[in-house]
């Protein structure tokens, strides 16, 4: 994983906690412990439960002179930290090359086959287990890229997956050999779309199945795992197992990502995950997981999650942390015996520096390869890398506060098994979010909801600043408030345009105001909690085969006069023909249309037309029509349709 972009939702929380740990949870014992923050026991968590971090960046942190210290504040070996919180296994990325041709470092911690063994051997002799994620790329390799190495570019599909193999079998037989007790291996990291910059999948298939075999020949006991994230997103998983299925994909272990400000909802995961498990018979699992601590910078180099409005479902806090793994942990053990473990990602990528020091932290970043990308990345990755090449966007979510000491959030898996109890506070404010039309009235609720940190929830008084809001223009406005203990709350009232489509961005469950018909296999509203979302529910487009659909409304009661259509969509044409997708207006005074592209994913175009005529008989029909290629998908959002002055 690693987002070099930012993303945006809506909330404010209290302000960032973090509280370092006072007591053993490692005592021995089984029962509740008293703790700085509370985390409610998972009851049917197995005894063999992975609890697990991703540390990759570590060589090239200690390099740039990062320290790690115990909970006593003394410096210490990382690993050995974590064996004493309760982690049971690390896993460490594998990049095939990662360095240019003069032998500069792309970044990310630089983590060839021999540091991947090093950072391997250091956790088996602290009593870890390890994970191997092999990304089969030189560098990140997630949703968006996933580009071959430099020594397999001109191969073509089925020469990949034997070099693919040969890699896997030679960079596990130098761990073997160095004594790393592997127990896991990723055959491709968040392969959705592609893996070693192949993208059909009978050529991913063979690449999987290359990795595979190799695992087994290596380390014979070792679970085999497949990679991939976006659970949010409806019978993605569904289709994708299937494919598996089908292809023979040999694997053990369906992992996903799951982080909350993207990934939608625990029971969602839990119903995704189970659904494979019983289906397939697989083990599941999430490799990777976080949330945010502070929305502080560290570093001075921005983070992927820098505003309150980015993290929204648990507080910006060491508790907060402590709530978000814990929740992924219960979903993952909601799904039974075939959920065998989460993983925090990056939990110690600390800063080399202040954030007033940002020139000299870069010199280390370059040097050491201890930020996202160093500017020598660049002639791998042009687009990103070589544009965002700098520091670690990470560090707001590390379970180590900047100076390396543990926080209590290090200790969440603990917790989880055994149970942790502290003094009741509150952990957040539910924050109003109030959407008004040009000219309307806005009303503040009387109460908010407090949630405290035993996980119970109140709604609590609120007085809010006698603010004169002005909703004569479109434009975003904050009023501030207060409860009874003096927590303050901010209320957030967007004046949006006048528009006189019914349910126009979906939110409300009542969709009789709408026709939506395809033959798609995918064509529904669906919760949007993903990057650059506009509102809280979207509809979703997507299918395996070529699939036509539509999505319109007829308005009646209009007054005559020309009105201004808007709506906006993203997504990923695959067709090599091209999606043909419109927005289209239709009344008795004519026929308007504009044209609407699939730029990627987060990449939303809005379409738009100027002046739609209404006539007489004040009636329009607006609507979506596509037609689109197999594999072709999308979301679509935020219909208006306004009067125009």
């Amino acid at each position: 994983m690693f987002k070099s972009t930012f993303w945006r939702s809506v909330a404010v929380t209290l302000g960032a906690v973090t509280v370092a740990a006072g007591i053993s949870a490692c005592d021995g014992g089984d029962g509740p412990v008293e703790a700085g923050i509370a985390v409610k026991k998972v009851e049917n968590l197995p005894a063999d439960f992975a609890a697990g971090v991703d540390v990759s960046t570590v060589l090239s942190l200690e390099e740039s002179g990062v320290v790690f210290k115990d909970a006593d504040g003394n410096e210490a070996d990382l690993f050995g930290v974590l064996k004493d919180h309760g982690i049971t296994h690390v896993r460490v990325r594998v990049c095939n090359d990662p360095f240019d041709a003069e032998g500069n470092g792309y970044g990310g911690g630089n983590v060839s086959p021999e540091r991947a063994t090093e950072i391997g051997k250091r956790a088996t002799d602290a009593g870890l287990k390890v994970f191997v994620d092999l990304h089969y790329s030189d560098f990140w390799a997630d949703p968006a890229k996933q580009m071959a190495p430099k020594a397999w570019a001109e191969l073509a599909d089925a020469d990949r997956a034997t070099a693919a193999g040969d890699f896997t079998k030679q960079t596990l037989t130098q761990m073997k050999d160095a004594g790393v007790d592997v127990a896991m291996v990723q055959t491709g990291n968040e392969t959705n779309n592609g893996v070693a910059g192949v993208t059909a999948w009978d050529g991913m298939a063979a690449i999987f199945n290359a990795g595979a075999a190799a695992t087994r020949e290596v380390f014979p006991d070792a679970l085999v795992a497949v990679h991939f994230t976006n659970p949010e997103q409806e019978g993605s998983y569904e289709r994708i197992a299937k494919i598996l299925d089908n292809f023979d994909v040999d694997y053990d272990v369906f992992a996903s990502s799951y982080y909350p400000f993207w990934h939608g909802t625990t029971e969602n995961l839990t119903a995704v995950l189970k659904n494979i498990a019983d289906t397939y018979g697989k083990k599941v699992m999430v490799a990777e997981t976080s949330w945010v601590r502070t929305l502080d910078d560290a570093d001075g180099f921005p983070n992927v999650i820098g505003t309150a409005e980015d993290a929204t479902q648990f507080p910006i806090s060491v508790q907060g942390q402590a709530d978000a793994v814990r929740s992924v942990v219960q979903a993952v053990a909601d799904v039974g015996d075939a959920g065998i473990g989460v993983f925090y990602w990056e939990p110690a990528w600390l800063p080399v520096g202040p954030p007033d020091a940002v020139a000299g932290n870069a010199k280390l970043w370059e040097q050491f390869g201890s930020g996202w990308a160093t500017s020598s990345a660049g002639s791998y990755d042009p687009a990103d890398a070589g544009a965002n090449f700098g520091g670690s966007a990470w560090d707001n979510q590390s379970l180590f506060d900047t100076d390396g000491t543990p926080l209590e959030s290090l200790w969440v898996f603990e917790y989880a098994r055994r149970g942790a109890t502290a003094p009741l506070a509150v952990s957040k404010i539910e924050a109003p979010h109030i959407a008004v039309q040009v000219g309307g009235t806005v009303e503040l609720p009387p109460a908010v909801t407090v949630n405290y940190n035993d996980g119970t929830s109140a709604e609590v008084p609120v007085s809010w600043a006698e603010i004169a809001v002005d909703t004569s223009t479109e434009g975003s406005h904050e009023v501030p408030g207060t409860i009874a203990d003096g927590s303050q709350v901010i209320a957030t009232i967007v004046v949006g345009p006048i528009n006189v489509l019914l349910n126009p961005g979906f939110e409300d469950d009542d969709l009789s105001m709408w026709t939506l018909e395809s033959d798609a296999a995918t064509f529904a509203v669906v919760d949007d909690n993903v990057p650059a979302a506009i509102d809280a529910r979207v509809l979703n487009f997507w299918s395996e085969d070529d699939f036509t659909f539509s999505a319109s409304q007829i308005v009646t009661g209009l007054e005559p006069g020309t009105y201004r259509v808007r709506v906006s969509i993203h997504g990923e044409d695959k067709d090599p023909a091209g999606a043909q997708i419109a927005l289209n207006a239709a009344g008795s005074e004519g026929q308007w249309t504009a044209p609407l592209q699939l730029d990627g994913w987060q990449a939303w175009f809005e379409g738009v037309i100027e002046e739609a005529v209404v006539g007489a008989d004040g009636t329009l029909t607006v609507s979506v029509d596509g037609t689109a290629g197999a594999e072709d998908w999308g979301f679509i959002d935020g219909f208006v349709l306004e009067p125009e002055n």
